[in-house]
């Protein structure tokens, strides 16, 4: 890349002793008070306006922790969330220092710990090991949160950027924005019931209904990202896929019908599993979605709503690849190939046009689906948005759940890679997801985007519909 000459404005060295927290709204505030200048153009505008809200967001999602929150680590495969507050400022500093003449990162011990698993930029720290560093502090972070956010509202706001410069940062917004919905699964698995969001709106009542499935007709489909706005790397290129005639529900799954497979001793077949997600089944002894427990013969859960009975009506979730798939063969039935799932999501028959969502090329809004910025915190009954549904009639494509496919995650024919070790170090042993959930936010999810994790992962917000051929 080439280097710009900026006169960045170089924020005060992190105290490292006496620190005081102050309110992180107040905080966000005198940052951001004059962030919303005329910019050099429309799309710097926009650049700083979706900046700005993602810095907001993320602040929100953790104002109403308290300090010791913000160390901990419950599992490996969750992060501290002062981790990520960090992770993703220092991204945005990687950013600057590509494309800013002789910048010179702030802190090597911030690099080490923040790194993720970019070797190009350092040794990584240890995943497992984050909630074992107690320095830089969580004082100190927010601190180097709030740097990074001024430093970079000064460049979008007052620097002349070409195009590959501003990618770079609508990468890096798009990359704050999926650690956002990481941070909600990892609050998810620290507190649960006892998080408070500063947002929480009621659930939409849904309209009764059946589950039921639908034919989609087979032939040539046209894979892939066709719009004209920001999307990844492996969202491209656009490419033709021959499909035969199959059917797919129209809802998700369903924590009624699961639990079916459950009491018919689903967990205990080995007919239904893949060998090794049967050895995951004995070894780990799942019986049930991630955090249910049976209570006095009653399937309870502990989620964002409370310990509660689990609803026979919401789509099921905290379930991993090998549980949806052992499903699918109980149902007799299968899950969809990514390309199926696209084009049942994405597809007007009758116009022969390919939409960005199911409802259009709208962007998302609280009236077509269950995502991030609903604040609901938890997966809709099935039947919630009917005005979300797609040209063939399915429901809640997009948020409410993560839904698996069978296929594998790699590269489409012809990939090239946008950002070297951002995803296409993890073309193996990865499953497709589509949709989003109700964790994702807005701007991160569209009928083409590729979610991907390992088989055995259920910690995320995932669920899944299941297909059959015809």
């Amino acid at each position: 890349m080439v280097a710009k000459t900026i006169d960045l404005l170089v924020a005060l060295p992190i105290k490292q002793k006496n620190v005081v927290v102050i309110n992180l709204k107040q905080k966000y505030n005198m940052i951001y008070a004059n962030s919303h200048m005329t910019t050099i153009s429309e799309q710097k505008s926009n650049l700083l306006e979706q900046f700005n809200k993602t810095r907001d967001r993320t602040l929100k999602l953790v104002e109403t922790l308290e300090k010791d929150d913000f160390i901990v680590q419950t599992a490996p495969f969750m992060s501290p969330p002062k981790w990520h507050l960090g992770h993703v400022s220092w991204l945005f500093e990687i950013v600057m220092s590509k494309t800013t003449k002789n910048y010179k990162i702030y802190s090597q011990e911030f690099n080490e710990y923040l790194n993720s698993y970019y070797h190009q930029f350092g040794e990584p720290h240890d995943k497992d090991k984050r909630g074992t560093a107690t320095r830089p502090t969580i004082d100190q972070i927010l601190e180097y949160f709030h740097m990074i956010s001024h430093n970079v509202a000064d460049i979008l706001q007052n620097e002349l950027l070409d195009d590959k410069t501003k990618q770079l940062y609508f990468m890096a917004i798009h990359h704050e924005c999926q650690h956002q919905e990481l941070l909600v699964y990892d609050l998810q698995h620290l507190l649960a019931s006892r998080y408070r969001p500063i947002t929480t709106n009621p659930l939409p009542t849904p309209s009764k209904q059946e589950p039921k499935s639908v034919k989609i007709d087979g032939g040539l489909y046209s894979m892939g990202y066709s719009g004209n706005q920001y999307c990844y790397d492996i969202e491209l290129p656009e490419h033709k896929v021959y499909l035969n005639d199959y059917k797919i529900d129209v809802f998700p799954i369903t924590n009624g019908q699961y639990i079916e497979f459950m009491e018919d001793g689903g967990y205990n077949n080995f007919r239904y599993w893949l060998s090794d997600g049967w050895d995951k089944v004995q070894n780990d002894k799942w019986n049930a979605p991630m955090y249910w427990e049976k209570v006095d013969g009653v399937w309870m859960t502990n989620d964002f709503l409370g310990k509660r009975k689990v609803n026979p009506n919401e789509s099921v979730c905290h379930v991993s690849f090998y549980e949806a798939d052992a499903y699918s063969k109980w149902a007799g039935k299968r899950l969809p190939t990514e390309a199926e799932w696209e084009k049942a999501a994405c597809w007007d028959e009758k116009t022969q046009t390919k939409t960005i969502f199911p409802w259009g090329d709208k962007q998302p809004d609280i009236n077509r689906a269950n995502l991030l910025e609903s604040y609901l915190w938890n997966c809709t009954e099935i039947g919630a948005y009917p005005n979300g549904k797609s040209h063939y009639g399915c429901q809640q494509m997009i948020g409410d759940v993560w839904e698996w496919t069978s296929s594998e995650f790699t590269g489409y024919p012809g990939f090239k890679s946008g950002f070297s070790e951002y995803n296409d170090k993890w073309f193996a042993n990865q499953k497709v997801l589509r949709g989003g959930s109700f964790g994702t936010p807005s701007i991160s999810v569209r009928g083409s985007y590729r979610n991907f994790f390992r088989l055995d992962e259920r910690w995320l917000f995932s669920g899944f519909r299941c297909a059959e051929d015809i």
